[in-house]
């Protein structure tokens, strides 16, 4: 396992694979606030949300 950091820089890969997390964690968050389900920034106010209180609420009479 030491031969590896002979080939690669250790700090300069620790920055890599860090800078790699930090990127794929943004792409999942984004991916999961464009969704409907998962948008925990809108709530119950969301579209979905929206279209199922309007289907529970009783009519107007």
């Amino acid at each position: 396992m030491w031969r590896i950091w002979l080939i690669f820089d250790p700090r300069r890969a620790l920055v890599a694979l860090f800078a790699f997390l930090f990127v794929l964690a943004l792409v999942i968050h984004f991916i999961l606030l464009s969704t409907d389900t998962f948008n925990w920034l809108d709530g119950p106010n969301s579209a979905q949300g929206m279209a199922q209180a309007a289907a529970a609420a009783p009519p107007a009479s």
